[in-house]
C-alpha cells in the first residue's frame, strides 16, 4: 500500500467513525438521518426553490445528494444500470471553515448493473481541499475522478446538458444526458414530507434525460442509450427518530408518463407513502398515501438480510396495477452503510423500466 492508499484508508475510517454512518440504522433512523438538527438550518414548507443556487451545495444543512440512475441498453439489446451518487455530510453545525478545518465530508457511490453482474465503488472526500465539491454555475460535482459537470458552459441556468463519469474495480463509464423538459419539483413545490410529525427535505427531479455513451466492463466498452433521472434532495433531519429505512421507485413508462414513489418505513409497521405521477410534458400530480398500495411479492436473502424483490404497485386514482422485478436480484452496494440499488422492469397496465433503492434492511 502506497503512501496515498494509506491516507484514503485512513480517511475513510475518520469518516465512518465521525458521521455515525456504521451502526446506526436504528434508534436514530437510517444512517443516523433521524438525529436531532439542533444548530442546523431547517426545512420549511414555502420555501421558494432558486435555480441555478440550489444546483449547488447548501453547508447549512446537515446532509445532501446528487443522485442520478439510468436505464441502459447496447446495441444487442442488452439491459445495464447505472448509478452516479454523490454525498455530503457535515460533521458540525456553523459557517463553513477553510482548509483542513472544513467540517464537511464527502462520500461518492458508483455502480453499473447487468443481468449477471453488480460492480460498486465508493470513494471519501475531506471538504475545503478541493477534492470534493460542487458548483451550481455552470454546474459541476466531483470528487476525484468521479464527475457530475455541464456540457455546455453558457447553460448556467439549467441542467440541460451533462456529463458523468465515473470508475471502478472493472468497469468505468462515460455519459452525455440531455433533456429539454422542465424540472420536476416534488411534494409541494420542492418541499417533500418524510413523516407526519414534521420531519421534510428539498426535493426535485429531472427525469426526462436520454442518454448514450459507453460503458467499460473487464476492459471491453459497449456503446448504450436508454434513459436517466436525477434526483437532488438536502435536508438536516429527514426522518424520524423511528423510522428505520425506505423503499423509493422511480419508474420512466413507455407512454413517456413518469412516476416516483417511496415508503418509508417505521418500527412499528406503519408506513408513510407519498410520489408525484409525472406526464409526458412535466406536469405534476401528488400521489397521497390512501391512493397507494406497496405489497411485496417475492423476498431473496442478500448478505444475511431478507430482501422484497419483487412489488406490486396500485395506484387507483391513475388506474396504475403494476408488478416490478429487478433486472439482478443481487444489486447490493456493500458499502459503508450498505443498501440495495438496481434496475427493474415493469409489467402490467403500466410497462417500464425504471430503478428501485431499499434502505435499512
Amino acid at each position: 500500500m502506497n503512501a496515498d492508499d494509506l491516507a484514503r484508508s485512513v480517511l475513510a475510517c475518520v469518516v465512518l467513525l465521525l458521521t455515525g454512518f456504521v451502526g446506526t440504522s436504528f434508534g436514530q433512523g437510517f444512517v443516523g438521518l433521524g438525529r436531532d438538527a439542533g444548530g442546523f438550518a431547517q426545512v420549511t414548507p414555502g420555501t421558494a426553490l432558486e435555480f441555478p443556487k440550489d444546483f449547488g451545495s447548501h453547508p447549512d444543512h446537515r446532509i445532501e445528494w446528487w443522485y442520478l440512475t439510468a436505464n441502459l441498453e447496447d446495441d444487442e439489446g442488452t439491459s445495464y444500470g447505472m448509478q452516479w451518487t454523490l454525498f455530503r455530510r457535515a460533521l458540525e453545525p456553523g459557517p463553513e471553515r477553510k482548509g483542513w478545518a472544513n467540517q464537511h465530508v464527502w462520500m461518492g457511490h458508483a455502480a453499473v448493473t447487468s443481468k449477471d453482474r453488480h460492480l460498486y465503488a465508493e470513494t471519501f472526500a475531506r471538504g475545503g481541499i478541493g477534492q470534493a465539491g460542487v458548483i451550481a454555475a455552470p454546474f459541476r460535482a466531483w470528487i476525484d475522478a468521479w464527475a457530475l459537470r455541464s456540457l455546455d458552459p453558457s447553460l448556467e441556468a439549467d441542467l440541460s446538458q451533462l456529463e458523468v463519469t465515473a470508475s471502478g474495480p472493472a468497469f468505468s463509464y462515460r455519459l452525455r444526458l440531455r433533456s429539454n423538459a422542465p424540472l420536476v419539483l416534488q411534494g409541494d413545490q420542492g418541499y417533500s414530507r418524510k413523516s407526519e410529525r414534521g420531519q421534510a427535505s428539498y426535493y426535485f427531479s429531472q427525469p426526462f434525460f436520454a442518454v448514450e455513451g459507453g460503458v467499460t466492463l473487464d476492459g471491453k466498452e459497449v456503446n448504450v442509450r436508454g434513459r436517466a433521472w436525477m434526483d437532488r434532495e438536502w435536508s438536516s433531519q429527514p426522518l424520524a427518530p423511528d423510522q428505520k429505512g425506505w423503499d423509493w421507485f422511480s419508474v420512466h413508462f413507455d407512454t413517456g408518463e413518469k412516476l416516483m414513489l417511496f415508503q418509508i418505513r417505521h418500527e412499528d409497521g406503519k408506513p408513510y407513502r407519498t410520489g408525484t405521477w409525472i406526464s409526458p410534458d412535466g406536469l405534476t400530480q401528488p400521489i397521497g398515501p390512501n391512493d397507494i398500495m406497496m405489497e411485496p411479492m417475492a423476498h431473496n436473502a442478500i448478505a444475511g438480510r431478507k430482501l422484497p424483490m419483487r412489488w406490486a404497485l396500485k395506484i387507483q386514482s391513475r388506474g396504475l396495477d403494476i408488478e416490478c422485478a429487478p433486472l439482478n436480484p443481487h444489486s447490493w452496494m456493500g458499502t459503508s452503510f450498505p443498501y440495495w440499488e438496481g434496475p427493474i422492469r415493469v409489467s402490467g397496465s403500466h410497462p417500464g423500466r425504471g430503478y428501485l433503492e431499499m434502505t435499512g434492511y
